[in-house]
């Protein structure tokens, strides 16, 4: 009997022994191909000897330090080295340890920055319908995955939200994709309008959806246009790029393929690598400087903000990554699992769609093509696909409720940017067995 208070109470789970490369293995010394990065985390994957050398290095000399005593040299080099790399116009770091936390700093960064200007109605933000910012208070409350909101409703801020761009459900017959994502652009600018203009602090969304809708990338002109709705009504743009960013879509930053770039974003996952935890909110320069023409100071800390230990893990990362050119094996290899994901599921009776950019890839599962009718919820179809695919020694991201919030599967591939062809054919291959065998027990 574990003492942890595991996500279900109604199973154990394997123990996992040791990570080497793509590969985990547990104590019954079952190897499983880490195909997702755990939550597209693993980036390098497990056991770089770069990154546990400069761990090793750090933490023979600081492990911690408070940041109202100190700054340290690890964070300080990291956060030169992301700025460095940033979409335009970006000027600060502000180092967490979560995606979670990294979002609650947008949005009270975002808050504060109004309230220095001396707008302070702006107490609104919207997002998305199927969206995923964090379970932490702040980014439960914006965020639009319904099911995890459902149980703390009555604890939460007021969310607002409008429609997912999300292609697959959402355009319509003899509308051209660019012309869908026109239309649902449209939509944040009447729900700012509505609210009251004045009222509105930011626009929170994931550039390439993440885990609730598998992988979907935006449609073109999608986000240009609510950059442009965003400026001209004075809403800041909060991209989280939590899941998609540092590199998982083939660019450093999924908006760099979007050609904008946001007032603050989320970063964590790929930026460590999960060597650490850690993640980071980007600041623009507009941001910075009106908070230092008024009182100089974000109030908003926690203990572990530029943890030297974290900070030195995630900076070895992004110098591999930066070093061996690992972008350019995330484009060729994406590009490989795309073709071998359309060979071995594009005629698949129950796949409806095949979505995703770089190495950041997601297919789903309906119980009828012609109509996309998902399957039904209780059968808890990505259960078992995940289950399936354990027993088939593969590591995927499914996740439910991806059609409405409640009904609809799907499966989410992002494995490390280490990759090679052989592995993404038996990723390919191994998931095929899987959904195959989950199917058949669900029917």
């Amino acid at each position: 009997m574990s003492a942890i208070l595991h996500r279900n109470l109604a199973g154990g789970y394997p123990v996992a022994v040791s990570g080497q490369g793509v590969i985990i293995t547990d104590t019954e010394g079952k190897a499983y191909i880490d195909a997702s990065g755990g939550a597209a985390v693993s980036c390098l994957g497990h056991g770089h000897p770069d990154v546990l050398a400069a761990m090793h290095a750090q933490i023979d000399k600081l492990a911690y330090a408070h940041t109202s005593f100190f700054t340290s040299e690890a964070a300080e080099e990291l956060s030169e080295n992301l700025i460095a790399r940033a979409p335009k116009g970006m000027a600060r770091v502000f180092i967490c340890s979560s995606g979670s936390e990294a979002i609650e700093a947008c949005l009270k960064l975002a808050r504060h920055y109004f309230v220095e200007k001396g707008e302070t109605r702006r107490v609104n933000f919207i997002s998305r319908r199927q969206s995923y910012h964090g379970i932490t208070a702040g980014a439960l409350s914006v965020g639009g995955r319904m099911k995890d909101r459902a149980p703390f409703t009555e604890m939460l801020m007021q969310g607002h939200h409008i429609s997912p761009c999300y292609a697959y459900r959402g355009q319509a017959s003899g509308e051209t994709l660019e012309e869908y994502g026109l239309r649902m652009a449209d939509e944040l600018e009447a729900k700012i309008l509505a609210l009251g203009p004045d009222t509105v602090a930011a626009f929170v969304a994931e550039t390439v959806v993440g885990a609730t809708l598998g992988a979907v990338p935006p449609a073109p002109g999608y986000f240009k246009r609510i950059r442009e709705i965003c400026d001209r009504h004075g809403v800041l743009l909060i991209l989280d790029e939590v899941m998609c960013g540092m590199g998982r879509t083939g660019t450093l930053h999924a908006c760099e393929q979007e050609g904008i770039a946001p007032d603050l974003m989320a970063i964590a996952k790929g930026l460590g690598g999960g060597y650490a935890p850690i993640g980071a909110m980007l600041v623009s320069a507009p941001i910075v400087e009106t908070i230092r023409q008024g009182s100089g100071a974000f109030p908003h800390s926690q203990t572990y903000n530029g943890h030297p230990l974290a900070c030195a893990a995630a900076l070895a990362v992004q110098k591999v990554i930066a070093r061996d050119d690992l972008l350019a094996n995330v484009r060729l290899q994406g590009a490989r699992l795309e073709r071998r994901l359309n060979e071995r599921f594009a005629n698949h009776h129950h796949v409806g769609d095949i979505r995703g950019r770089g190495q950041f890839w997601g297919i789903e599962i309906v119980a009828d093509r012609a109509s996309k009718t998902p399957f039904d919820p209780k059968l808890k179809l990505n259960a078992k696909i995940k289950q399936a695919a354990m027993a088939h020694g593969l590591l995927v991201y499914p996740m439910g409720g991806t059609a409405d919030g409640l009904a609809g599967d799907h499966v989410l591939l992002a494995p490390p940017f280490i990759v090679d062809e052989a592995t993404v054919d038996m990723i390919v291959e191994r998931l095929g067995e899987a959904v195959d065998t989950a199917i058949a027990r669900a029917s």
